[in-house]
Protein backbone atom coordinates (compact mmCIF):
# COMPACT_ATOMS: atom_id res chain seq x y z
CA UNK A 1 0.00 0.00 0.00
CA UNK A 2 0.95 3.52 -0.09
CA UNK A 3 1.38 6.08 2.30
CA UNK A 4 1.58 10.12 2.23
CA UNK A 5 2.14 13.03 4.39
CA UNK A 6 -0.57 15.88 3.07
CA UNK A 7 1.05 18.58 1.60
CA UNK A 8 -1.12 22.14 0.71
CA UNK A 9 -3.57 22.42 -2.11
CA UNK A 10 -4.93 18.33 -1.57
CA UNK A 11 -1.76 17.23 -2.91
CA UNK A 12 0.48 14.96 -0.94
CA UNK A 13 4.20 13.71 -1.31
CA UNK A 14 3.89 9.74 -2.36
CA UNK A 15 6.22 6.87 -1.36
CA UNK A 16 5.80 4.14 -4.29
CA UNK A 17 2.90 1.65 -4.56
CA UNK A 18 3.14 -1.61 -4.03
CA UNK A 19 0.93 -2.36 -6.91
CA UNK A 20 2.38 -4.51 -9.91
CA UNK A 21 2.31 -3.34 -13.24
CA UNK A 22 -1.37 -4.56 -15.36
CA UNK A 23 -3.26 -4.75 -12.31
CA UNK A 24 -6.37 -2.92 -13.55
CA UNK A 25 -7.51 -4.17 -17.11
CA UNK A 26 -9.90 -2.05 -19.60
CA UNK A 27 -11.83 -2.72 -22.78
CA UNK A 28 -13.64 -0.49 -24.36
CA UNK A 29 -14.14 1.70 -27.44
CA UNK A 30 -11.41 4.70 -27.88
CA UNK A 31 -13.05 6.89 -29.17
CA UNK A 32 -12.13 11.03 -30.10
CA UNK A 33 -14.04 13.63 -28.76
CA UNK A 34 -15.85 16.22 -30.56
CA UNK A 35 -16.75 18.83 -28.48
CA UNK A 36 -18.94 22.17 -28.55
CA UNK A 37 -21.52 24.26 -26.57
CA UNK A 38 -24.82 24.87 -28.96
CA UNK A 39 -28.43 25.85 -28.67
CA UNK A 40 -31.02 23.76 -27.95
CA UNK A 41 -32.07 24.17 -31.87
CA UNK A 42 -28.96 22.16 -32.27
CA UNK A 43 -30.54 18.78 -30.16
CA UNK A 44 -33.97 19.40 -31.94
CA UNK A 45 -32.52 19.39 -35.59
CA UNK A 46 -30.31 15.86 -34.61
CA UNK A 47 -33.22 14.35 -32.81
CA UNK A 48 -30.82 14.45 -29.37
CA UNK A 49 -31.89 14.63 -25.93
CA UNK A 50 -30.02 16.29 -23.54
CA UNK A 51 -27.94 14.10 -21.18
CA UNK A 52 -28.18 11.23 -23.73
CA UNK A 53 -26.37 8.51 -25.10
CA UNK A 54 -26.94 6.62 -28.56
CA UNK A 55 -24.91 5.38 -31.39
CA UNK A 56 -24.82 7.48 -34.74
CA UNK A 57 -27.22 7.15 -37.36
CA UNK A 58 -27.63 8.07 -41.18
CA UNK A 59 -29.25 11.59 -39.73
CA UNK A 60 -26.20 12.35 -37.58
CA UNK A 61 -23.63 12.08 -39.87
CA UNK A 62 -23.08 15.33 -40.92
CA UNK A 63 -23.23 16.91 -37.54
CA UNK A 64 -19.71 16.09 -36.75
CA UNK A 65 -18.73 18.24 -39.80
CA UNK A 66 -21.04 20.82 -38.53
CA UNK A 67 -19.36 20.61 -34.94
CA UNK A 68 -15.61 20.56 -36.40
CA UNK A 69 -16.71 23.89 -38.31
CA UNK A 70 -17.75 25.26 -35.15
CA UNK A 71 -15.67 28.42 -33.53
CA UNK A 72 -15.74 27.06 -29.73
CA UNK A 73 -15.09 23.29 -31.13
CA UNK A 74 -12.78 20.90 -28.99
CA UNK A 75 -11.22 17.76 -29.90
CA UNK A 76 -10.44 15.44 -26.38
CA UNK A 77 -8.96 11.72 -26.36
CA UNK A 78 -12.32 9.78 -25.32
CA UNK A 79 -14.47 6.86 -25.21
CA UNK A 80 -16.17 6.01 -21.46
CA UNK A 81 -13.52 2.85 -20.35
CA UNK A 82 -10.19 4.94 -21.66
CA UNK A 83 -11.18 8.07 -19.71
CA UNK A 84 -11.75 5.75 -16.43
CA UNK A 85 -8.39 4.27 -17.29
CA UNK A 86 -6.36 7.62 -17.60
CA UNK A 87 -7.84 8.84 -14.05
CA UNK A 88 -7.06 5.49 -12.57
CA UNK A 89 -3.59 6.46 -13.54
CA UNK A 90 -3.94 10.15 -12.65
CA UNK A 91 -4.91 9.41 -9.21
CA UNK A 92 -2.19 6.43 -8.87
CA UNK A 93 0.22 8.63 -10.09
CA UNK A 94 2.76 5.09 -11.04
CA UNK A 95 2.91 4.16 -14.74
CA UNK A 96 1.42 1.29 -16.26
CA UNK A 97 -0.44 -0.25 -13.29
CA UNK A 98 -3.47 0.29 -16.07
CA UNK A 99 -3.88 -1.85 -19.31
CA UNK A 100 -6.64 -0.39 -21.83
CA UNK A 101 -7.51 -2.45 -25.32
CA UNK A 102 -9.62 -1.35 -27.99
CA UNK A 103 -10.39 -0.85 -31.72
CA UNK A 104 -8.43 2.47 -33.85
CA UNK A 105 -8.15 2.99 -37.23
CA UNK A 106 -4.60 3.24 -38.65
CA UNK A 107 -4.59 7.35 -38.70
CA UNK A 108 -3.98 10.42 -36.92
CA UNK A 109 -7.16 9.92 -34.67
CA UNK A 110 -5.60 7.14 -33.13
CA UNK A 111 -2.22 8.45 -32.79
CA UNK A 112 -3.96 11.53 -30.68
CA UNK A 113 -6.04 8.60 -28.51
CA UNK A 114 -2.75 6.82 -27.87
CA UNK A 115 -0.30 9.79 -26.65
CA UNK A 116 -3.24 11.29 -24.57
CA UNK A 117 -3.75 7.66 -22.80
CA UNK A 118 0.03 7.07 -22.89
CA UNK A 119 0.85 10.45 -21.07
CA UNK A 120 -1.64 9.60 -18.36
CA UNK A 121 0.49 6.06 -17.89
CA UNK A 122 -2.17 3.63 -19.19
CA UNK A 123 -0.31 1.13 -21.62
CA UNK A 124 -2.51 0.91 -24.82
CA UNK A 125 -2.66 -2.44 -27.15
CA UNK A 126 -4.97 -0.85 -29.58
CA UNK A 127 -5.99 -3.46 -32.27
CA UNK A 128 -5.77 -1.47 -35.57
CA UNK A 129 -7.47 -1.51 -38.76
CA UNK A 130 -6.92 -0.46 -42.13
CA UNK A 131 -10.15 -0.33 -43.45
CA UNK A 132 -11.95 1.74 -40.81
CA UNK A 133 -11.40 5.54 -39.44
CA UNK A 134 -11.19 5.91 -35.60
CA UNK A 135 -14.05 6.17 -34.04
CA UNK A 136 -15.26 9.68 -33.47
CA UNK A 137 -18.04 10.93 -30.29
CA UNK A 138 -20.32 14.10 -30.78
CA UNK A 139 -20.54 15.71 -27.10
CA UNK A 140 -23.26 18.31 -27.72
CA UNK A 141 -23.27 20.90 -24.96
CA UNK A 142 -26.14 23.00 -23.54
CA UNK A 143 -27.20 25.20 -21.37
CA UNK A 144 -24.10 26.16 -20.44
CA UNK A 145 -22.41 22.75 -20.29
CA UNK A 146 -24.29 21.50 -17.60
CA UNK A 147 -26.11 19.13 -20.03
CA UNK A 148 -24.26 17.13 -22.46
CA UNK A 149 -25.46 14.45 -25.35
CA UNK A 150 -23.39 11.81 -26.71
CA UNK A 151 -23.77 10.37 -29.86
CA UNK A 152 -20.86 7.81 -31.02
CA UNK A 153 -19.71 7.41 -34.20
CA UNK A 154 -17.91 3.91 -33.61
CA UNK A 155 -16.21 3.49 -37.03
CA UNK A 156 -13.44 1.26 -36.53
CA UNK A 157 -13.82 0.65 -32.55
CA UNK A 158 -17.11 -1.73 -33.48
CA UNK A 159 -14.90 -4.06 -35.36
CA UNK A 160 -12.66 -5.21 -32.26
CA UNK A 161 -12.75 -8.68 -32.11
CA UNK A 162 -11.95 -11.63 -29.83
CA UNK A 163 -9.09 -12.74 -31.74
CA UNK A 164 -7.31 -9.41 -30.17
CA UNK A 165 -7.49 -11.10 -26.62
CA UNK A 166 -6.10 -14.41 -27.81
CA UNK A 167 -3.01 -13.05 -29.11
CA UNK A 168 -0.50 -14.64 -26.00
CA UNK A 169 1.09 -11.52 -25.43
CA UNK A 170 -2.49 -9.65 -25.22
CA UNK A 171 -3.72 -12.72 -23.15
CA UNK A 172 -0.76 -12.53 -21.27
CA UNK A 173 -1.51 -9.14 -20.18
CA UNK A 174 -5.32 -9.98 -19.75
CA UNK A 175 -4.87 -12.78 -17.27
CA UNK A 176 -1.75 -10.84 -15.39
CA UNK A 177 -4.67 -8.22 -14.07
CA UNK A 178 -6.61 -8.49 -10.83
CA UNK A 179 -9.14 -6.45 -11.76
CA UNK A 180 -11.77 -5.46 -14.69
CA UNK A 181 -13.76 -2.69 -16.27
CA UNK A 182 -15.87 -2.78 -19.26
CA UNK A 183 -18.53 -0.24 -19.85
CA UNK A 184 -21.68 -0.71 -20.81
CA UNK A 185 -21.68 0.28 -24.49
CA UNK A 186 -18.97 -2.37 -25.28
CA UNK A 187 -21.94 -4.51 -25.27
CA UNK A 188 -22.53 -3.48 -29.11
CA UNK A 189 -19.61 -4.32 -29.99
CA UNK A 190 -17.47 -7.54 -28.47
CA UNK A 191 -19.86 -8.72 -26.36
CA UNK A 192 -18.22 -12.62 -27.01
CA UNK A 193 -14.91 -10.81 -25.50
CA UNK A 194 -16.94 -9.30 -22.69
CA UNK A 195 -17.52 -12.77 -21.35
CA UNK A 196 -14.12 -14.20 -22.25
CA UNK A 197 -12.40 -11.63 -19.39
CA UNK A 198 -15.71 -12.32 -17.00
CA UNK A 199 -15.27 -15.74 -17.03
CA UNK A 200 -11.57 -15.84 -16.68
CA UNK A 201 -12.48 -13.29 -13.09
CA UNK A 202 -14.86 -15.45 -11.55
CA UNK A 203 -12.66 -18.52 -12.32
CA UNK A 204 -9.70 -16.65 -10.84
CA UNK A 205 -12.07 -15.09 -8.04
CA UNK A 206 -10.86 -11.20 -9.13
CA UNK A 207 -12.96 -8.26 -9.46
CA UNK A 208 -15.03 -7.88 -12.68
CA UNK A 209 -17.00 -4.37 -12.73
CA UNK A 210 -18.91 -3.25 -15.60
CA UNK A 211 -21.36 0.12 -15.83
CA UNK A 212 -24.85 0.60 -17.41
CA UNK A 213 -23.38 3.41 -19.55
CA UNK A 214 -27.13 4.20 -21.65
CA UNK A 215 -30.54 3.82 -21.27
CA UNK A 216 -30.96 2.17 -24.62
CA UNK A 217 -28.34 -0.40 -23.93
CA UNK A 218 -30.57 -1.76 -21.22
CA UNK A 219 -33.60 -2.12 -23.59
CA UNK A 220 -31.76 -2.76 -27.08
CA UNK A 221 -28.86 -4.84 -26.27
CA UNK A 222 -30.70 -6.37 -22.89
CA UNK A 223 -29.52 -9.89 -24.46
CA UNK A 224 -26.17 -9.59 -24.38
CA UNK A 225 -26.46 -7.23 -20.98
CA UNK A 226 -27.53 -10.32 -19.43
CA UNK A 227 -25.51 -12.85 -20.51
CA UNK A 228 -22.87 -10.90 -18.84
CA UNK A 229 -24.59 -9.67 -15.56
CA UNK A 230 -23.86 -12.78 -13.78
CA UNK A 231 -19.97 -11.95 -14.44
CA UNK A 232 -20.54 -8.48 -12.64
CA UNK A 233 -19.12 -7.99 -9.17
CA UNK A 234 -19.78 -4.53 -9.29
CA UNK A 235 -22.06 -2.38 -11.40
CA UNK A 236 -21.98 1.39 -11.95
CA UNK A 237 -24.92 3.25 -12.81
CA UNK A 238 -26.78 7.08 -13.11
CA UNK A 239 -30.28 7.43 -12.12
CA UNK A 240 -31.76 7.38 -15.65
CA UNK A 241 -30.07 4.24 -16.67
CA UNK A 242 -31.34 2.48 -13.47
CA UNK A 243 -34.97 3.71 -13.87
CA UNK A 244 -34.66 2.06 -17.39
CA UNK A 245 -32.62 -1.36 -16.37
CA UNK A 246 -35.72 -1.33 -13.54
CA UNK A 247 -38.63 -1.00 -16.09
CA UNK A 248 -36.61 -3.55 -18.70
CA UNK A 249 -36.38 -6.25 -15.84
CA UNK A 250 -39.76 -5.85 -14.41
CA UNK A 251 -38.66 -4.71 -10.89
CA UNK A 252 -42.18 -2.84 -10.77
CA UNK A 253 -40.58 -0.20 -8.86
CA UNK A 254 -39.15 3.54 -9.21
CA UNK A 255 -37.21 4.02 -6.23
CA UNK A 256 -33.60 4.17 -7.07
CA UNK A 257 -32.79 2.50 -3.70
CA UNK A 258 -35.20 -0.73 -4.38
CA UNK A 259 -34.00 -0.53 -7.85
CA UNK A 260 -30.19 -1.16 -6.99
CA UNK A 261 -30.99 -3.81 -4.36
CA UNK A 262 -32.92 -5.78 -6.84
CA UNK A 263 -30.00 -5.19 -9.30
CA UNK A 264 -27.59 -6.67 -6.94
CA UNK A 265 -29.45 -9.52 -6.19
CA UNK A 266 -29.78 -10.74 -9.16
CA UNK A 267 -27.90 -14.18 -10.21
CA UNK A 268 -24.40 -13.97 -9.78
CA UNK A 269 -21.78 -16.70 -10.75
CA UNK A 270 -19.02 -16.52 -8.29
CA UNK A 271 -20.39 -16.78 -4.69
CA UNK A 272 -17.16 -15.78 -2.95
CA UNK A 273 -18.71 -12.27 -2.86
CA UNK A 274 -22.21 -10.21 -2.95
CA UNK A 275 -22.48 -7.64 -6.08
CA UNK A 276 -22.07 -4.44 -5.19
CA UNK A 277 -23.92 -1.53 -7.40
CA UNK A 278 -23.50 1.95 -7.08
CA UNK A 279 -25.62 4.64 -8.72
CA UNK A 280 -24.96 8.13 -9.09
CA UNK A 281 -27.82 10.78 -9.54
CA UNK A 282 -25.81 14.13 -10.18
CA UNK A 283 -25.78 16.71 -7.94
CA UNK A 284 -27.93 14.20 -5.40
CA UNK A 285 -26.65 11.45 -3.28
CA UNK A 286 -24.60 8.71 -4.45
CA UNK A 287 -26.56 4.99 -3.69
CA UNK A 288 -24.90 2.11 -2.60
CA UNK A 289 -26.26 -0.92 -2.62
CA UNK A 290 -24.08 -3.56 -0.63
CA UNK A 291 -24.67 -7.17 1.37
CA UNK A 292 -28.58 -6.13 1.35
CA UNK A 293 -27.85 -2.37 2.61
CA UNK A 294 -28.69 0.92 0.96
CA UNK A 295 -25.81 3.44 1.93
CA UNK A 296 -25.98 7.10 0.62
CA UNK A 297 -23.19 9.23 0.23
CA UNK A 298 -23.95 13.53 -0.46
CA UNK A 299 -21.68 15.15 -3.42
CA UNK A 300 -19.99 18.01 -3.57
CA UNK A 301 -21.99 20.91 -4.75
CA UNK A 302 -20.91 23.30 -6.98
CA UNK A 303 -21.39 26.82 -7.73
CA UNK A 304 -23.11 27.51 -11.24
CA UNK A 305 -19.46 29.65 -12.00
CA UNK A 306 -17.62 26.50 -11.20
CA UNK A 307 -19.30 23.78 -12.97
CA UNK A 308 -17.87 23.67 -16.43
CA UNK A 309 -18.39 21.00 -18.04
CA UNK A 310 -20.56 17.48 -16.94
CA UNK A 311 -18.84 15.33 -19.71
CA UNK A 312 -16.54 13.03 -18.56
CA UNK A 313 -18.32 12.73 -15.03
CA UNK A 314 -19.07 9.61 -14.76
CA UNK A 315 -15.90 8.22 -16.32
CA UNK A 316 -14.16 10.12 -13.63
CA UNK A 317 -16.46 8.72 -10.89
CA UNK A 318 -15.20 5.24 -12.11
CA UNK A 319 -11.39 6.31 -12.57
CA UNK A 320 -11.57 7.66 -8.96
CA UNK A 321 -13.45 4.68 -7.43
CA UNK A 322 -10.59 2.03 -9.19
CA UNK A 323 -7.75 4.11 -7.87
CA UNK A 324 -8.66 3.45 -4.55
CA UNK A 325 -10.08 -0.70 -5.05
CA UNK A 326 -6.95 -1.79 -6.67
CA UNK A 327 -5.14 -0.32 -3.61
CA UNK A 328 -7.15 -2.51 -1.59
CA UNK A 329 -9.14 0.51 -0.02
CA UNK A 330 -12.77 0.16 1.43
CA UNK A 331 -15.90 0.61 -0.76
CA UNK A 332 -16.57 4.10 1.55
CA UNK A 333 -13.28 5.23 0.61
CA UNK A 334 -13.70 4.23 -2.76
CA UNK A 335 -16.39 6.31 -3.21
CA UNK A 336 -14.96 9.07 -1.61
CA UNK A 337 -12.10 9.32 -4.16
CA UNK A 338 -15.05 8.48 -7.04
CA UNK A 339 -16.43 11.62 -5.93
CA UNK A 340 -13.32 13.80 -5.67
CA UNK A 341 -12.47 13.02 -9.17
CA UNK A 342 -16.06 13.51 -10.57
CA UNK A 343 -16.01 17.22 -8.96
CA UNK A 344 -12.84 18.05 -10.32
CA UNK A 345 -13.44 16.90 -13.71
CA UNK A 346 -16.82 18.84 -14.07
CA UNK A 347 -14.66 21.91 -13.43
CA UNK A 348 -12.19 21.62 -16.74
CA UNK A 349 -13.07 21.24 -20.02
CA UNK A 350 -13.86 17.20 -21.58
CA UNK A 351 -12.02 14.67 -19.33
CA UNK A 352 -9.17 16.42 -18.45
CA UNK A 353 -7.44 16.63 -15.32
CA UNK A 354 -4.78 19.04 -14.00
CA UNK A 355 -1.09 17.08 -13.35
CA UNK A 356 -0.32 19.14 -10.24
CA UNK A 357 -3.07 18.63 -8.36
CA UNK A 358 -3.31 15.10 -6.30
CA UNK A 359 -5.93 12.85 -4.48
CA UNK A 360 -4.96 13.89 -0.62
CA UNK A 361 -4.96 10.30 0.07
Amino acid sequence: MSETSPERNGTSKRIKLDIPEGTLFGMGNPLLDIMASTEESFLEKYSLEANNAILAEDKHQSMYQEMSNMKNVEYIAGGATQNSMRVAQWILREPKRATFMGSVGEDAFSKILQSKAEEAGVVVRYQKQSNHPTGTCAVVLTNNGKCRSLVANLAAANHFTISHLENPENKALMEKAQFYYISGFFLTVSPESILKVGKHACEKDKMFCMNLSAPFLCEFFKDPMMKAFPYIDLLFGNETEAAKFAEIQGFGTTDIKEIALKTAALPKENNNRKRTVIYTQGAENVILAKDGKITEFAVNKLSEEELIDTNGAGDAFVGGFLAQLVQGKSTEECIKCAIWAATEIIQRSGCSFPKDLHYPD
